[in-house]
C-alpha cells in the first residue's frame, strides 16, 4: 500500500510537471529572447537569416524614445533596424548630404542606417516621409545602439557636438538625445564595471580555484580529524574564532586611531558625504568605517564570550554527540560525498526553471502596432496588420504613421494567463528544490539510523548503508518527501508574494497596509522556519520507521516535545558549534585570499594577477568556502540529529534489560545518562 501510494504521488507530480513544461515548449520560442527583433518580426543575428550578421538593433530615430525601459522593451514607436554595428561616426541626413557632393562613399555607410528601400541621396528632407534618420556616434548595450555620452570640461557631447541639426529644420541639442535615453549613463557605467569584474575573474580564475580546493581538502580533513579530537578541536575553533574577533577589534581600533591622528586626512569625512562608490578602498580610507566594524566585532565577541559561560555544560554534552556522530561517518564515508549529489540535482532543477521561464518569456505571437509621429493620432498603439496596412485608410488619416512590430503576445486564453503559468513555474521549482533537499536528508538520516539501531557496533551495520537508505527512500518514501516539500513551497510562495506586495507599497502612504504586511512577513517567516524544523524531524522518522508524512511529523513533534529542553538546547548549541566551523574555516581561507590578492605575501607577490577589483576574487573564495564548508558541516548536523531522536526514542522504548538492551553506544550512553543524574541530584 504504502509503494503504490508513492507511485500514485510520483506520478501525479510528474504529470503536472510535464504539463506545464509541455504547454511552454509548445508555445515558446527562445530566440524572442536571445535575439532582438527589427520593425518587421525578424530576429537579428539568427542565422541562416538575412541578419544573420547583423546582431545589433539600431533605432532610425532614438529621438521618439522617452524612456530606456522602452528601448529595452522594443516598444519605441520608431523604425528598429537590425545592423553589423553601432554608428562609429556622428551625423545626419543633411551631413550626409554635404560630403556626399565630395565623397560618395559616405553615402554608402549612410544608407546601411536608413529605412530599406530609401536609396536616393539626394531628395530633398521637407519631401521625404516625416521621420528623421539620426545616425549618432553610439555604443552597443543590451545588443542595442545607443549614444555615447562623454563629459567635456563639464558638457555633455556626443562626438565632440553639443547641438546638431535634425533634418527637418529643427537645430536639436544632445540634451535631447540625453532626454531620450535617460538612464543610459547608468548602463553604461554598469556595463563597464562589469567588464571590469568579467575580466577580474578571466585573470584570477585559477588561483579562485585553488582556494575553493584548499577549502575542501580543509573541511575533509577537519572532518577526519573530528572523529579522533572532536572536543580538542571544538574547543580550538571556540578559542580560535574568539582570538580572531579579538584580533579583528584591534585591528579596527588601531586604522581608526591612525585615521583620527591625520590633521589633514579623510579622518573626519563620513560615508555619507562620498556617497556610493565602486572603488570599496575609498571607504577603507575613512574612520568611521573602521568604528563600524570595531563596534560590530565588539557585539559579536561579547554574544559569543556570554553563550559560551551560561552554555558550558550543554557545550561538553554538545561535543559528546558529535564525536558520536564523528564515530558514525567514520564508518560510513561515503555520507560525505553525499551533497555532490544534491548540488547535481539542484543543477538540474534551476535549469528546468529557467528554461521553462524562458520558453513562458517567449510565448505568442508578434503582435503590431501602429506607430504614428503625430501625437493626436487616432489610430495610434492600436494593432494592425502590417501586410494589409497600406491598403488601410490610416495613412491617410495619420500620415507617416508606420505598422511596426511591438511585442510578444496574443489575446487567446493561455497567453492572457502567462503570468499565472510564471507562478506555477516559480511554485513548482520551489517545490522540486525542497524535494530535493528532503530526499537528502531522508537518505543521510537512514544511513545514519542503521548505524544507530545496530546492537553490535560495526558488526550489524548493514553494507552500503547510504545506497540501501536512497533507494529505499527513492521506491517507498517518494509521496512522503513530496507531500512535505509541496507545504513548505506553497508557505514559501507565500512569502514571495508578501515580498512583492511590500516592494510595491513601499511609495504608498497607507500606514496600516504596511504594517500589516509587515506583520504577515514575521508570521510567514516564523511558519517557514517552522515546517523546515518539523519536515526534518519528520523524514528522520520516517527513514526509521517508514511511515507516512503525516503520522512521522506527529511522532517527531510529540517526541520533541517530551525532551523540549534537550532540543533547544543540545540541538542549538550543536549548530552554533558547527557554524563556528564553517567560519572558521571560510574565514582562514578568506584572510589567507586576502593577503595574496593585495600582494601582502612577499614569497608569491610575482604571481599575483593584475587586478581592476580586488574585492571580486576575495568575496567569490571566501563565499564558494562557506558553500563547500556548508555541504560538509550539513551531513555532520544530519548526523547529529538523527542520533538524537534515535536517543531519545531509544530511551522511551528500551531500559536497558537483557530484554530490552540499549542500541546507543555505552559513551553516548553514559554521558547523558550522567545528565540525568545530575538533575536528579539538584532536585533533590
Amino acid at each position: 500500500v504504502r509503494y503504490r501510494r508513492a507511485e500514485y504521488y510520483h506520478a501525479h507530480t510528474a504529470r503536472e510537471v510535464l504539463s506545464l513544461t509541455h504547454k511552454s515548449w509548445i508555445h515558446g520560442d527562445p530566440r524572442k529572447v536571445v535575439y532582438p527583433t527589427d520593425s518587421h518580426g525578424q530576429f537579428c543575428g539568427q542565422q541562416g537569416t538575412p541578419n544573420a550578421n547583423k546582431a545589433i538593433l539600431f533605432y532610425f530615430n532614438i529621438l521618439q524614445c522617452a524612456n530606456p525601459a522602452v528601448l529595452i522593451n522594443l516598444q519605441c514607436p520608431t523604425t528598429q533596424l537590425c545592423v553589423s554595428k553601432c554608428p562609429d561616426r556622428f551625423a545626419t541626413y543633411l551631413d550626409m548630404q554635404y560630403n556626399y557632393r565630395y565623397n560618395k562613399s559616405y553615402w554608402e555607410y549612410y544608407r546601411q542606417f536608413c529605412k530599406p528601400g530609401f536609396d536616393n541621396p539626394r531628395k530633398v528632407p521637407r519631401l521625404m516621409p516625416p521621420v528623421t534618420c539620426v545616425v549618432c556616434l553610439c555604443v552597443s548595450v543590451l545588443q542595442r545602439c545607443f549614444p555615447d555620452f562623454i563629459t567635456r570640461n563639464g558638457t555633455l557631447t556626443v562626438a565632440n557636438k553639443t547641438v546638431f541639426k535634425d533634418g527637418l529644420g529643427k537645430t536639436r541639442s544632445v540634451i535631447d538625445l540625453r532626454d531620450a535615453a535617460n538612464g543610459i549613463t547608468s548602463l553604461l557605467d554598469a556595463k563597464e564595471v562589469g567588464m571590469k569584474i568579467f575580466e577580474d575573474y578571466a585573470n584570477s580564475w585559477y588561483w579562485i580555484l585553488i582556494g575553493l580546493v584548499i577549502t575542501m581538502v580543509v573541511s575533509l580533513a577537519f572532518i577526519l580529524l573530528l572523529r579522533f579530537t572532536a572536543g580538542v578541536l571544538l574547543w580550538l575553533i571556540i578559542f580560535g574564532v574568539i582570538a580572531v574577533v579579538g584580533y579583528g577589534i584591534w585591528h579596527c581600533y588601531w586604522e581608526f586611531s591612525t585615521l583620527r591622528g591625520k590633521p589633514y586626512g579623510d579622518g573626519d569625512v563620513t560615508i555619507s558625504d562620498i556617497g556610493f562608490q565602486t572603488d570599496f578602498r575609498v571607504y577603507l580610507q575613512l574612520s568611521q568605517t573602521w568604528l563600524i566594524f570595531m563596534i560590530s566585532l565588539s557585539v559579536i565577541e561579547a554574544v559569543i564570550i556570554i553563550i559560551l559561560i551560561f552554555l558550558r555544560r550543554r557545550v561538553r554534552i554538545a561535543i559528546a554527540l558529535l564525536k558520536e556522530g564523528s564515530r558514525a561517518i567514520g564508518y560510513i564515508m561515503s555520507t560525505l560525498f553525499y551533497p555532490i549529489i544534491t548540488f547535481v540535482l539542484l543543477a538540474i532543477c534551476i535549469a528546468y526553471w529557467a528554461v521553462t521561464a524562458v520558453f513562458l518569456a517567449s510565448s505568442g505571437d508578434a503582435v503590431y502596432k501602429v506607430m504614428s509621429t503625430p501625437d493626436k493620432c487616432v489610430y495610434a498603439n492600436l494593432t494592425c496588420d502590417p501586410e494589409t496596412f497600406s491598403q488601410t485608410n490610416v495613412t491617410k488619416v495619420c500620415p507617416g504613421s508606420q505598422c511596426t512590430f511591438a511585442f510578444y503576445g496574443g489575446e487567446s486564453l493561455y497567453h492572457r494567463y502567462i503570468f499565472v503559468l510564471q507562478l506555477c513555474n516559480l511554485l513548482v521549482f520551489l517545490w522540486l528544490v525542497n524535494f530535493t533537499n528532503a530526499l537528502g536528508q531522508c537518505t543521510l538520516a537512514g544511513a545514519f539510523a542503521s548505524y544507530y539501531w545496530a546492537l553490535r557496533k560495526p558488526q550489524d551495520i548493514p553494507s552500503c548503508p547510504l545506497f540501501s537508505s536512497f533507494s529505499r527512500a527513492v521506491r517507498y518514501h517518494t509521496g512522503s518527501l513530496a507531500f512535505g516539500s509541496l507545504i513548505l513551497a506553497v508557505v514559501q510562495m507565500f512569502r514571495i508574494v508578501l515580498e512583492y506586495l511590500d516592494h510595491k507599497l513601499k511609495g504608498a502612504h497607507n500606514a496600516f497596509a504596511r504594517f500589516l504586511i509587515c506583520c504577515l512577513k514575521c508570521c510567514f517567516w516564523c511558519l517557514e522556519h517552522f515546517i523546515k524544523f518539523m519536515n526534518r524531524n519528520a523524514y528522520i522518522m520516517i527513514a526509521i520507521y517508514g511511515k507516512n508524512f503525516c503520522t512521522s511529523a506527529k511522532d517527531a513533534f510529540f517526541l520533541l516535545m517530551r525532551n523540549v529542553v534537550r532540543v533547544a538546547v543540545l540541538d542549538k548549541v550543536t549548530d552554533f558549534l558547527l557554524f563556528l566551523g564553517k567560519v572558521l574555516i571560510s574565514g582562514s581561507v578568506g584572510v589567507l585570499a586576502f593577503f595574496f590578492f593585495t600582494r601582502k605575501i612577499p614569497v608569491i607577490q610575482e604571481e599575483v594577477p593584475s587586478l581592476n577589483y580586488y574585492w571580486v576574487p576575495l568575496l567569490t573564495v571566501i563565499f564558494g568556502s562557506y558553500l563547500i564548508a556548508h555541504g560538509f558541516f550539513n551531513v555532520y548536523a544530519m548526523c547529529v540529529d538523527t542520533l538524537f531522536l534515535c536517543f531519545c526514542e531509544d530511551l522511551e522504548r528500551n531500559d536497558g534489560s537483557p530484554l530490552k538492551p540499549f542500541y546507543m553506544s555505552p559513551q553516548l550512553h553514559r554521558i547523558l545518562r550522567r545528565e540525568q543524574g545530575s538533575k536528579l541530584y539538584a532536585a533533590s
